[in-house]
C-alpha cells in the first residue's frame, strides 16, 4: 500500500475504524443472531446476507488498519507561493484555452468528479511544488503530455469535510 497520507487523514480512517468497531460491529453480530433464530440456516437468505454484512465490515476495518500501519506521514503544509497539499490551484490549459481550478489531496481523498486530485495523479506530480505562473509538463506516458500554466494557489488547509474515499 504505502499510500502517503497526512496526520488528518490518518485520524479520519481511525476515526472511521472506532466507529465500525464500536457501532457498526454491534449492530452487524445483532443482525446476525437474529437471522440465525428464524430457522432452518439452509434456505435462511436474512442469515446470509447478515453474514455477508458482517464479514465486508470486518474486512474494511483490516484494510484501514493496514493502510495506516503502510502510510507514509507526509505533511501538508507549503509556502503561500507555492502549490502544495490541500491548496486550491487554478490551471490555464493552452491546447484548450480553458481554465480549470483543482484542489490536491492525498490518494485517499482523490474525487476527480469533485475537483479534487491526487498528488500521485499526473497532474498533482505537475502542480506539486510549483508557483503562480510556472507552466509545467503534465507528463502522462512517456513523453507524452502537455503543458498547464498555473494562474492561482490558494491555500485552503481545512479538510474537515473531505470524506475518506471507499475502496
Amino acid at each position: 500500500m504505502y499510500d502517503k497520507l497526512t496526520k488528518s487523514d490518518i485520524k479520519k480512517i481511525q476515526d472511521e475504524i472506532d466507529h465500525r468497531k464500536l457501532v457498526v460491529r454491534k449492530e452487524a453480530i445483532e443482525a446476525v443472531k437474529e437471522a440465525r433464530s428464524y430457522g432452518d440456516l439452509s434456505e435462511n437468505f436474512e442469515y446470509y446476507a447478515a453474514k455477508r454484512d458482517k464479514n465486508r465490515n470486518e474486512s474494511r476495518i483490516r484494510y484501514l488498519e493496514k493502510m495506516i500501519k503502510t502510510a507514509e506521514v507526509i505533511d501538508d503544509s507549503s509556502s503561500d507561493d507555492e502549490a502544495g497539499i490541500n491548496n486550491t490551484v487554478t490551471v490555464y490549459f493552452e491546447e484548450d484555452d480553458e481554465t480549470e481550478v483543482y484542489r490536491l489531496v492525498t490518494t485517499v481523498r482523490g474525487n476527480s468528479l469533485k475537483g479534487m486530485i491526487s498528488i500521485d495523479s499526473p497532474m498533482g506530480k505537475a502542480l506539486i511544488g510549483h508557483k503562480v505562473g510556472d507552466r509545467v509538463f503534465v507528463e502522462l506516458d512517456k513523453g507524452d503530455g502537455y503543458y498547464v500554466v498555473i494562474k492561482a494557489i490558494e491555500n485552503t488547509s481545512d479538510d474537515s469535510n473531505d470524506e475518506i474515499r471507499k475502496y
